[in-house]
């Protein structure tokens, strides 16, 4: 069995694929798995790093703003192309995956043309322009959230997976997580806007801090690094006796799974992350994102009754608005037990599973 994964741009579209490369190994030791990625996106250091071979082709993505960019984008297309033809050639994988970034487009319709099998994953609940344009040429489509089958137009297609998450997600135990930050009985709550941080969502942390003076709460607040020195400067002005303060965590998965309550951006993965965990959580989408698609995978698990969403424009309107709702739910033990309960049923915990038996692996 040999199988070639494309991925490549933002970690959202790596990591899915790393995890469904981890889940073909584990059912199919002697398989041999290649992924095709950009020659300078961060998936060359993702990818080696995970144990798989990774190789580089030219891709880059369509320019909204400027259409005169995409004279080089279209050459990109065309040239990358050509490279994923002759890596496919010569590698003749049994099916090909994409997870997405520009690189999958050429990747997909390179091996479309050589007769393979090809499948997509599609993270968010409103897809991209390259996944509808790709869906035709696949055999299956996964998508991660019920809502986005509405603009697919081949149904019978179409597989309800979920998000494929690191394992370390499910497999934590609460309260050894707990344990080893030192948490008691304290609620913990766990604030992050993504690993170069998010202002909005800073500013209002911030307030936050002064929101939990005298509770018996404790703060996780990772700012992000780019703003990591400014933020801790106007937290140390406050007092930082219940703040933990951070400019990047690589303990998530540790974290998320001692927290009570998580803030966060609704990037496809974290919200993922988060289900899995069955985490109480304010999601707070970028408008900064292509077809505004943070806000549908928000709303989704809003609508499930597992988050509050709150929308930068609102935030950046009253800045209390993140402290109100969090003191709220800080206040309401029966409301986060019932957020809890309905992340924990709207989560995917098996998705790299699902795909994998899909796949006939």
């Amino acid at each position: 069995m040999k199988v070639i994964l494309s991925c490549g741009g933002t970690g959202g579209h790596i990591y899915p694929a790393i995890a469904i490369a981890d889940k073909i190994k584990e059912k199919r030791p002697d398989a041999e798995v290649l992924f095709i990625g950009t020659i300078k996106g961060m998936e060359n250091e993702l990818v080696p790093k995970a144990g798989y071979e990774i190789k580089g082709i030219d891709a880059s993505g369509f320019n909204r703003k400027h259409l005169l960019a995409n004279i080089s984008t279209l050459r990109n297309f065309t040239k990358g192309g050509s490279e994923a033809g002759q890596i496919i050639h010569q590698f003749r994988p049994d099916i090909v995956i994409g997870t997405g970034g520009y690189v999958t487009g050429s990747v997909i319709t390179a091996a479309r043309r050589q007769h393979i099998p090809c499948y997509i994953h599609e993270q968010n609940a409103f897809p991209g322009i390259a996944n509808k344009f790709l869906h035709p040429m696949t055999t299956k489509t996964f998508i991660s959230f019920e809502e986005s089958a509405r603009y697919f137009r081949h149904k019978d297609k179409l597989v309800l997976s979920g998000n494929p998450v690191r394992g370390d997600f499910s497999r934590l135990d609460t309260a050894a997580c707990r344990a080893a930050l030192g948490l008691g009985a304290e609620l913990m709550i766990l604030v992050f806007g993504g690993s170069l941080g998010a202002e909005a969502i800073n500013s209002a942390a911030l307030r936050l801090i002064d929101g939990i003076r005298g509770k018996n709460v404790k703060l996780y607040f990772v700012t992000g690094k780019r703003y990591y020195e400014e933020v801790k400067a106007a937290a140390e002005a406050k007092g930082l006796d219940q703040t933990v303060l951070m400019p990047y965590a690589d303990n998530m998965p540790e974290l998320m799974c001692a927290c009570d309550i998580v803030v966060s951006r609704a990037g496809a993965i974290a919200v993922s992350e988060i289900m899995v965990c069955g985490r109480p959580s304010v999601l707070i989408p970028s408008p900064n994102v292509t077809n505004n698609h943070q806000y549908y995978n928000a709303k989704a698990v809003a609508d499930a009754g597992a988050a509050v969403l709150i929308e930068e424009k609102d935030l950046n309107a009253d800045p209390g608005l993140l402290s109100q709702a969090l003191l709220r739910l800080e206040a309401d033990e029966a409301a986060r037990t019932a957020m809890q309960e309905a992340a924990r049923a709207a989560a995917k915990p098996d998705a790299a599973g699902v795909i994998v038996r899909e796949l006939g692996i």
